[in-house]
Order: C-alpha cells, then structure tokens, then sequence
C-alpha cells in the first residue's frame, strides 16, 4: 500500500452530503493501520471542511485486520470458508452462476447492488446484469431508502433529482419544513445550514414523533403518531385553503389537477387530523402561519415521512402544499429529499433498478432500450424487461420461480432488509451466493464466495450527492495485494461467463461509457467529464454535451422556468389518508419506529469497525417514554424484549422524554438479537415498493432473568 507522493482531495465514503476531505499520507501508527489521515477540505462547498465522527474516522476501515484481504471460498467439506486464489474464487463464483442458469433458467439468476457503489459501478453491474447474465432481476437496497420519494417527484414534477437545488439554498429560504428528517445525527454538517437559517431571520419547523438534536433547533416541532404524515400534510393545506392562503395565479399558470387535490385536503379538517396525528389544532394552524406568512418557503423530506406502505402519496401531499402556496419552480423554494445513501441519487440513475436503464431511462421504453442497447452494441431484444423490486427479489430467494443464484455487491441485507430473519433465511436458501464487499459483513458470512473489494480511498470514480452534484473521489492509495476493484471483479466474471469486451476496469473509462448510455435521457451525464467535475467542484446533472456549441454549465437549479412534464406543468397528487399496514392493537399495543443514531451508519457494516465510534454507540437500544416504563416496571438500562408478528429483538432501555408515550424507537445498525429489523413490516408501497420501514406494532416486556442482548 505505497503512500501517494502528496495529499489527495477525496470525499467521504458515507451519507449523500459527500463532504469533501483530504487524505494526507503517514507512517502507519501501528502494524497494517491506515496510511493516511483524514483532513479537513475547506474549499469544497457543499461542507466547508466541517466533518462528522465517521467522516474523521474513515480512514480506520482502511486497516488491515477490520477488512477483507483475501477471496474466501465455502469450503464444501468443512462449510467453513477458507482462504483461496483470486482464480479460483473467480471460477467458483461463475461457475455457480451459470450452474443455476443452466438448471432454472437465466430469471434464477439475480444481482442485487447498493447506493454506496460509484456511478461506474452501478452503471456496470446493471450492464452485466442485462448483457452477461441477461436477467430481470437486479435491485438494489436504494430501494429501501429514496424510491417513494422518487417516485412522488417523478408524479409531481416529471423528473427526480433529490434536491431541485444546491443544498446551500436552504439557508436562504423563509420558512423550511423538514419532514422525518434528523440531519443533527444522519448529516452533522448540514446542520449549519439551519443555524444560518435561523440567524437570517428565517423560520423551521420539524415533523417527527421523536424529539431529536434537529428538532431542538426547530422553531415548532410537530410530532405525529407514527404513519400519519399524509393526514397532517392534507390538513395543513386543508387550512391553508380556509384561510385563503393560496397563491392561486401559481396554481392557475404552473400546475394541473388542482380540484382533485383541493377535495381531498378539505375532507381533513383540523379537528379530524389531530384525532388521527395526535398534532394538536393549535400547532397546525401556527405551522401554517409560520409557512405561509414567509416570503419562500421549503419541505423537505426524509426516511421518517417516506418508509411507508403510503410513502409515495405521503410525499405528494407535501408537494401539494408547496404546489398550493407557490412554493415550489421558484428561487429558494420547493420540495425535496434529503437522499440518504453516499450515492443513493446517482445509483438510482443508471441502471442498477429493476425497471430503468441508465439515464433514468424507463426499460420497456422501445426507444430507450434501442439507445443503451446501440451502446451496448447488443441487439435490443435481448435485453430483459423489468424485474422484481428489492424486497421482492428477496422474500423469493431459493424458491420455485425465484431466484436461486445471486450476485451481491455492497450491500448487507441480514441487518438492513425488512422481516431480516426471513431474508436471512431466504439467503442460507439459495444454491449459490457471491458477495463482493470491503469487509466481512453478515450477509458476506453466508456466501458460497466473497471478493474483496478496494475501498473508497483505494480507487477512483464519481458519486452523486444529494443536491445531483456529480463528484470525483480519488485514489489515494492503492489496494492490498489480495484485493481488487469491483470493476476488476465484474470484468473478471463477464469474461468467464462470455463476455470478453464491454467491461472497462478504469473508472474514467466506465464514466466516458456512461455519458453515451445516459445522453438524451433525464439524467443526462453526457456533457460531465472528470476534469470538468475536479475544475468545477462537482457538475450539477443534466449536462448534456454540446457538440460544436457552447459547453452546458450543468443545472444547480431545476423547475424555474418548466417543470419536466410534458405541458411544463407541475401535478397535484390526488391522495387522502390511510392506515397505516400494521396498527397497534391488544396483543401488540404500541408503535414501533426505526432510525440512525450520530456515530453509526446504515447496516453498521463499516462503522461498527471503528473503534471510535462504537465507544459513542456500543450497541442497540429501545427509547421509550417515562410513562410506558413505569407502566411496565422499567427503569434505564433494563432488558427489554421487543416483540411484532414477526418476531422479537432483545435490547437495553432508554427512558426519555424524548419519544411519544404511544411509541418506542430502535435503532437498525446491529444484528443478532437486538437487530430492529427483525421487527420491521415488509408492507410494500403499491408503486415505489418501499417496504414499511417506519411504523409496526409491537409488544414490550422486561426480558427473561438471564437473557442477553
């Protein structure tokens, strides 16, 4: 691992923000540590330099000893794995892959990706799912974090892009909702762009059960019972439009289908939605004031107001709202979403969905398929049509019909998925399982081969943050002898599988390759190039080229002239208000809600390997409030058992004021027997397929004498 001559400027390897950080080479501290430390980078914009706890500790997942350096194979005497050759784990790998072809036919077999990957990786895993493979079934756990949101914004205004503007707009706005969003602990450096906020004068408010670091900077705080975003959001517009608060020129000039959003809104009058929220009628009406009486205006949503079975209808009533108030296609106003996963935006652009190729391209568009396959340089017939959708490729793993031979890639879905015993279970059915990943993870623990990968300070490639800022990491170092870039890894197995061309191993070259793929499409990429992004601090998509004219600037700020529907118009959602899948009854009388805490990140398979950061959050825990603990006989510390129709976690409580006396909250990053989704209810939402993450109902009782976490 040769130090590279001088410091390289990079980005951080975790949530959508992808804060800009320099890696400056050192002497490693101790045997196999890390070759370099993580400094601040003050010139890129979107943090400043400010950095969280993981942000600053990333460089320790670099070491030896906390990640992969050799390809394990399941040893098929033992059924251990053991350590083998680059060969023949590549061998094995394709050999099993094309075994379950073979036998079940080309649907049995399936790929499954994850927003963490670079642009070139997902464009390539999707390629290789659709031209080596030739199989429907590829997705991706982005599925689980911002499709209901896409979705909505797709309904609304005809295109997806997280944010329609650069996140820095956010402390220019009047009024900003944030909306089961909590970016004190998911993003730490965006929480400048509050206190900004609010030293301009500015106003905000946050919707969430949980009282959070966020919701302590907030003006208002409203906090719903658990999957009742859609009826608060319907009945704030319902009193915007009693106290005629519309901007009806807005409405009349710039939008469509009105009447239908107006009827629904008013059938939730404000006594009817605090019956349903539990959001008292006063707090409505001073959300709407504070709103309304500011000259601009923001919402912007997160996985607490979308990881519903009703996610996508639930953040098209908040577009509504935005839509009725003129709040939205003009500067320092409208909807957005704060994108989770470090390239959750651009992984869902470029091929790596089960319904879309690259460009944000529809598959079973004619057209669409035409033009990535003459890229491709395959007969457009040949390419698959739609598969299953994440949690659906799973819950069908190993069965008649379903998957029997997967290709994982950056992702952990034994702790992340929904009913994770099930999927667990679904997993240890399949015939062959190929996880490529930078760490042993739990899901990489039942493969039959695991590959290790380089990590993000070991090779190039761009990411697409939250606000469609398309930047560049660079390597700053290069990986371990036994460790090789999943470009590497793909271009391997396409060989072995038939398909020798086609599969670049430089990043910069997948990149070239995806501009062509994506030109023309809504994600246009054609016009980005790598010296672009590294001059320009990161290009905002679409950028299409320009050939023989003047280069495209790149676009910061949709919508203000035309939203990207056909007529230029932005659409009402014509929603109302439904339960939630699951609601609490007698045998399980409370809500369940699931989020992140500061110093962990998504699955814990990268974070919990950090020292630092599991000194700050050493293992799960169930927050409930004062009332219910006391109703159970609970004090701090206690073990509880946490039980839904699905089954039961076991963890420490926290008793604080801070959650509703009607819920109680896990965090998701552990497994074992205090992993939230053991939990969670796999209720799809009918068009974005997002599972119900958000809200179950459970039962709470002090554990067993003698059980452990």
């Amino acid at each position: 691992m040769p130090l590279a001559p001088s410091p390289t400027d990079t980005h951080c390897p975790y949530c959508s923000l992808q804060c800009g950080m320099r890696l400056r080479p050192v002497a490693p501290a101790t045997p196999g540590g890390p070759a370099v430390a993580v400094e601040e980078r003050p010139d890129f914009p979107v943090n400043q330099g400010a950095l969280c706890g993981k942000g600053a500790s990333a460089a320790s997942v670099l070491a030896a000893g906390a990640r992969l350096d050799a390809p394990l194979v399941r040893d098929r005497r033992t059924g251990r794995l053991r350590e083998a050759s680059w060969p023949q784990a590549l061998d094995r790998a394709a050999e099993g892959l094309a075994a379950a072809a073979t036998r079940y036919g080309r649907d049995a077999v399936g790929v499954f990706g994850g927003g963490g990957l670079t642009n070139e990786k997902a464009y390539l895993l999707g390629k290789f799912a659709r031209v080596v493979l030739r199989t429907p079934n590829i997705d991706y756990n982005g599925r689980f974090c911002m499709s209901s949101a896409a979705a909505a914004q797709r309904r609304a205004f005809g295109i997806d892009r997280g944010l329609p503007f650069p996140l820095a707009d956010t402390a220019r706005t009047g009024c900003l909702v944030l909306v089961g969003a909590n970016p004190a602990d998911t993003m730490p450096p965006a929480v400048r762009h509050l206190r900004e906020l609010r030293e301009a004068g500015g106003r905000l408010i946050v919707v969430d059960p949980r009282r959070t670091r966020t919701a302590d900077l907030a003006d208002l705080h409203l906090r719903p019972r658990p999957g009742t975003d859609l009826a608060l959001a319907l009945g704030l517009l319902h009193l915007v439009i009693a106290d005629g608060r519309l901007d009806e020129a807005f409405i009349a000039t710039r939008t469509s289908g009105y009447e239908r959003a107006h009827a629904a809104a008013m059938a939730h009058w404000p006594e009817r939605v605090e019956h349903l929220t539990g959001v008292p009628v006063a707090q409505l009406r001073q959300a709407v004031e504070l709103f309304c009486d500011a000259p601009t205006g923001m919402v912007l949503t997160a996985r607490g107001g979308e990881q519903h079975s009703k996610g996508v209808d639930t953040v098209g009533a908040w577009i509504n709202l935005c839509l009725a108030t003129g709040r939205a296609g003009r500067p320092h106003s409208g909807y957005g979403c704060l994108t989770g996963q470090g390239n959750g935006q651009g992984g869902r652009e470029h091929g790596q969905k089960a319904d879309q190729l690259p460009g944000y391209r529809a598959i079973d568009d004619p057209a669409a398929r035409a033009h990535v396959a003459g890229v491709w340089g395959v007969d457009p017939d040949s390419l698959p049509g739609p598969g299953r959708s994440a949690y659906e490729l799973l819950d069908r793993l190993g069965t008649a019909g379903g998957v029997r031979a997967l290709l994982l890639m950056g992702s952990n879905p034994v702790v992340s998925a929904p009913h994770a015993g099930h999927v667990t279970e679904r997993l240890r059915a399949l015939d062959h399982l190929v996880v490529c990943d930078v760490v042993l993870s739990e899901t990489a623990a039942l493969a039959d081969v695991v590959l290790p990968s380089a990590q993000w300070a070991e090779e190039e490639g761009t990411m697409t943050n939250l606000e469609g800022r398309v930047i560049l990491r660079r390597a700053a170092l290069a990986p371990p002898p036994g460790v090789r870039t999943d470009l590497a890894l793909l271009r391997e197995l396409a060989a072995r599988l038939g398909v020798e061309q086609g599969f670049p191993e430089t990043a910069q070259e997948a990149f070239e390759e995806l501009g062509r793929a994506s030109a023309g499409g809504q994600a246009d990429y054609s016009g980005i190039s790598y010296e672009r992004i590294a001059a320009e601090d990161g290009v905002f998509w679409p950028c299409p080229a320009t050939p023989g004219g003047p280069r495209h600037p790149g676009t910061p700020r949709l919508f203000l002239d035309r939203f990207a529907t056909p007529d230029g118009r932005a659409r009402f959602a014509d929603v109302s208000h439904r339960p939630a899948a699951e609601e609490p009854d007698t045998d399980y009388p409370l809500h369940l809600t699931t989020g992140r805490v500061l110093a962990q990140y998504q699955s814990g398979a990268q974070t919990r390997r950090t020292p630092e950061l599991n000194r700050a959050a050493p293992g799960p825990f169930v927050e409930l409030h004062p009332r219910l603990a006391a109703r159970l006989g609970v004090a701090d510390g206690d073990l509880l058992t946490v039980t839904s129709r699905r089954g039961r976690a076991t963890a420490p409580a926290h008793v604080t004021s801070a959650i509703r006396p009607d819920t109680v909250f896990m965090p998701f990053h552990w497994p074992g027997a205090g992993s939230a989704n053991l939990l969670t209810n796999p209720a799809l939402d009918p068009v974005s397929r997002m599972p119900e993450f958000k809200v179950c109902a459970v039962r709470v009782e002090k554990a067993p004498t003698g059980e452990t976490p």
